[in-house]
């Protein structure tokens, strides 16, 4: 197979968190390779079929599917908000979680579709945290996970929403691909987003070191995009339960010690002591 494998002709995608940032690059990548483009966001989109949707409110999540409707061959589950917003949990976690169990329950997730999500390399460590993970994500669903984050609020914040997130795509792995159906996500080193420009301090200045030494600046949201796209392709069609790091190569240096001043975080970022 040539390169139609990387394409979207026929297809409809739906991304979530399209106004901005990385969603709005994966948005315009698909479209530009012939897909049909459906993005949901909190704010009206311009340039394609736009649909409003706040993921803290699981009755508009249903409302937004169900206008949505037909079928989505390719899901971007990209939506996501830095520490202090209030609602983290519902819009970093479990507003895409329901969605996506609301596209499985009305059929709209036909075998051969995939599910792209942003995590973030703060999500690395599940793992080493994985019976919280796994009590938080396995265990609930919308309004009960909003319950036990009222009842552990010390896991209410970003890290641990993308440990649940991360959790969640290599699960998932097994129980999706039972129907057909491949779900990855990207962790992003820094990028330069209107997310990450209001956290310019802690979110862009991370690897800055080790990016000016190889040569090169903060990710754009289109280097972010372009990965998002091949992943949801059919040319990524033996890949799944997978978060794919897009950091230039910051995580790897940092945990095999090659550039020794990245150590420190990374294993922390893993939970390694």
């Amino acid at each position: 197979m040539g390169n139609e494998s990387f394409r979207y002709d026929g297809k409809r995608v739906l991304v979530v968190g399209g106004a901005t940032g990385m969603g709005a690059a994966a948005a315009r990548q698909v479209a530009s390779l012939g897909a049909d483009v459906v993005v949901m966001d909190y704010v009206p989109v311009e340039g394609f079929t736009s649909i409003v949707v706040d993921l803290r409110d699981k009755d508009q999540i249903d409302a937004a599917v169900d206008q949505c409707g037909g079928t989505v061959d390719a899901l971007f589950s990209c939506a996501g908000v830095a520490d202090g917003t209030p609602g983290i949990e519902r819009i970093n976690f479990l507003g895409h979680r329901h969605m996506i169990n609301r596209l499985f329950e009305k059929g709209m997730l036909p075998k051969g579709s995939s599910i792209t999500a942003i995590s973030s390399s703060a999500g690395l460590g599940w793992y080493n945290n994985l019976d919280t993970v796994r009590s938080y994500v396995d265990g609930t669903d919308f309004d009960s996970g909003v319950a036990w984050m009222e009842a552990n609020p010390g896991n209410n914040h970003y890290m641990f929403s993308k440990q649940a997130l991360c959790y969640y795509v290599a699960f998932n792995a097994y129980e999706f691909g039972k129907r057909g159906v491949r779900i990855n996500a990207i962790c992003p080193g820094p990028t330069d987003t209107p997310l990450a420009r209001s956290n310019e301090d802690l979110w862009l200045s991370f690897g800055r070191d080790f990016r000016d030494e190889i040569g090169v600046d903060a990710s754009s949201p289109e280097e972010q995009g372009d990965v998002m796209a091949f992943l949801g392709s059919h040319a990524a069609r033996y890949i799944s339960g997978q978060t794919v790091i897009v950091d230039a190569g910051l995580d790897g240096a940092g945990l095999t010690e090659s550039y020794p001043s990245a150590t420190p975080i990374v294993k922390f970022l893993y939970g390694i002591s």
